[in-house]
């Protein structure tokens, strides 16, 4: 049974250099980061102390401002981030439709590129090979697949990072927003396959600012705001209140 729990999760980002320390506080200052001190300098603390329970049936929509900790929270539950302190217990395979080209290598080929991602995401060589036929012929990439990747196209890299992350069922799939790649051919298949593995896995987690997705597709709403949550509950009871906090 696939679920993922948060106990008092914090991520904290170290900021080392004089130069990085004055530009980057005045950034994350700017889209509502807080700042922590610590023996060895400042770093910033993208979220702080986050405790929440996901299960299965859960269609999760992530709301918050810019800044606000969504894609940290969304790589956390993906198991990108180790959290600073606090634990994350996660039961179930998890695939994550953020940093989808995350594992690549632009100067391999996209042969290549398949399985290095695969291994990546969890998957043994003898696994990526096997699975391999199949994202070759859902990218419609043809020969380009033996060419390096830096020679891709930004619309071609997507389709072959979509089609690989795609690829592999899961229990639990996280999201920042909607993911489109290539042309509109591509982007009707791509959104088929998107559905068909929507109704294949257990937890959803998406982070998104369409009101219509987060209304009629998820079943309960968590509003983070500067790296804290301020409220979770169904749609009515949170959307509103979040849209007047501005």
């Amino acid at each position: 049974m696939a679920s993922v729990s948060l106990h008092e999760v914090s991520v904290e980002f170290p900021v080392r250099t004089p130069d990085a320390h004055s530009l980057q506080l005045r950034l994350w200052s700017a889209v509502g980061g807080r700042l922590a001190t610590q023996a060895n300098g400042v770093s910033v603390r993208a979220l702080s102390n986050i405790s929440i329970t996901l299960a299965e049936g859960d269609r999760i929509g992530l709301v918050g401002n810019n800044g606000a900790g969504k894609t940290t929270l969304l790589r956390v539950l993906a198991g990108f981030y180790p959290p600073t302190s606090g634990t994350v217990k996660r039961m179930g395979r998890t695939t994550a439709l953020t940093d989808i080209s995350l594992g690549m290598d632009r100067e391999a080929t996209g042969l290549e590129n398949i399985l290095f991602r695969l291994v990546f995401m969890g998957h043994t060589f003898a696994e990526a090979r096997r699975l391999s036929p199949e994202i070759e012929e859902f990218s419609e990439l043809g020969e380009y697949l033996k060419m390096p990747v830096h020679t891709y196209s930004s619309g071609m890299y997507l389709r072959l990072a979509f089609s690989i992350s795609t690829a592999v069922s899961s229990e639990i799939l996280v999201m920042d927003e909607m993911i489109s790649a290539g042309d509109a051919h591509f982007i009707a298949k791509a959104q088929l396959r998107l559905s068909e593995l929507l109704k294949r896995v257990s937890i959803i987690v998406v982070a998104t600012h369409d009101a219509a997705v987060l209304k009629g597709f998820c079943n309960r709403l968590i509003w983070l705001d500067r790296g804290e949550i301020r409220g979770v509950g169904r749609f009515d009871e949170i959307y509103p209140n979040y849209v007047a906090a501005g």
